[in-house]
């Protein structure tokens, strides 16, 4: 029915696949590490700069609730 899929018999022909497969899978999580770690900077070095006037607007959102 489908020819297109291939299961070899040998089933060391899967090794380089598997290794393929854990070597961008690693990659993946590596670069979403460094992403969150980056972002969390940015985070803090936005909130250093603008302090004051996120204090300015949530002080007015209190006075106006």
């Amino acid at each position: 029915m489908m020819p297109f899929l291939y299961f070899p018999e040998d089933k060391s022909e899967y090794i380089p696949a598997v290794i393929t497969l854990a070597i961008f899978m690693i990659l993946a999580v590596m670069a979403l590490y460094f992403m969150i770690k980056k972002s969390r900077k940015d985070e803090q070095d936005f909130n250093q700069q603008y302090n004051q006037q996120l204090d300015q607007v949530n002080d007015t959102n209190k006075s106006n609730h």
